[in-house]
């Protein structure tokens, strides 16, 4: 077979990496240039280093919608494309252009979370399984025939960093088989259908990672762990600065009854065990431990360096 593969996130090196490893060969490899992937989150640069051990062709664009992509995928004249870790939305143009189709995965249960950022919202939501869903690209958004689907628990200890890397698990092992079966001839598909009244879910960027207080613990819990590194943070203000908080630990403590008000800081939590040390904050229900935070000038830090920091007062908007 003919394959074109398009990909930046991190979520598709598992999948690519297996596939080459196993021998199948790649014709081209199609990606977002340095400028367009450093406004992405959790963009990579494996591919690159990738391609250059497997000789394959490597190619940068600004959008996928670009002339300069379609034409790429018309010269490359594949029988199958692969898009993995991609947000853009291909256009039918290029749809057209596969002889076999064009797979795609998204990182949930289809019809389930169809849209943008569907882990990061899924942690949001406190959902406890969320998935993965190998299917058929067709012009609109997730709504293609589904191929597989692979269950994912989620854990307390998650955060969208370690459920992406159970999604990239799935989608090497869900797209080997795929590929296994179209070298037999057979074009996979399963039952399930693909039809919801669920809206889209809403593309996330950096200003909506505002931290609201007045929200209980366990779900400023999930806010953060959803949108901690690689993706732009969770944050909150204090004394006109902004801060990042990247970590935080949920107490079964109530804060009504400690007297704190939502956002107010209640002093620190001190250990011989560095992760334990932190900022004790109040919500509008049990007590949030904050473990890690980044200031305006971009300066970490974790622990006991939280404790030295002093902090005094009440998180809020601004």
């Amino acid at each position: 077979m003919n394959i074109v593969w398009i990909g930046c996130h991190e979520e598709g090196v598992a999948a690519f990496r297996t596939v080459l490893e196993n021998g199948t060969k790649v014709n081209a490899f199609i990606t977002l240039d340095d400028a367009s992937i450093g406004k992405r989150s959790a963009g990579s640069h494996v591919y690159q280093a990738c391609c250059a051990d497997y000789g394959i062709p490597y190619f940068q664009v600004d959008s996928i919608k670009s002339d300069r992509a379609y034409g790429l995928v018309q010269e490359a004249c594949p029988d199958l494309m692969v898009v993995l870790g991609w947000s853009e939305i291909l256009p039918e143009r290029l749809l057209d252009i596969p002889k076999i189709g064009t797979v795609g995965a998204h990182a949930s249960l289809l019809p389930h979370n169809r849209g943008s950022a569907p882990v990061n919202w899924a942690l949001i939501h406190g959902e406890q399984t969320t998935g993965n869903t190998l299917f058929w690209l067709d012009k609109a958004v997730d709504t293609g025939q589904i191929i597989e689907q692979r269950e994912i628990p989620v854990t307390i200890y998650d955060t969208c960093e370690t459920l992406y890397r159970k999604v990239a698990e799935t989608n090497a092992e869900m797209l080997a088989g795929l590929l296994a079966s179209l070298q037999r001839g057979t074009v996979p598909s399963s039952s399930i259908r693909n039809e919801t009244d669920e809206p889209l879910l809403p593309r996330r960027r950096p200003k909506d990672g505002l931290i609201n207080w007045e929200q209980s613990g366990a779900k400023i819990y999930d806010f953060i762990r959803a949108l901690t590194k690689p993706y732009p943070g969770a944050f909150t203000f204090l004394d006109g600065r902004k801060w990042l908080v990247w970590s935080a630990a949920l107490l079964p403590v109530s804060s009504e009854r400690n007297g704190l008000r939502p956002g107010e800081i209640a002093g620190n939590a001190y250990s011989f065990s560095m992760p334990a040390n932190g900022i004790l904050v109040g919500t509008q229900k049990e007590v949030l431990l904050i473990t890690s935070v980044e200031n305006d000038q971009g300066i970490l830090f974790s622990g006991r360096e939280l404790n030295g920091l002093g902090m005094e007062g009440t998180f809020g908007n601004e």
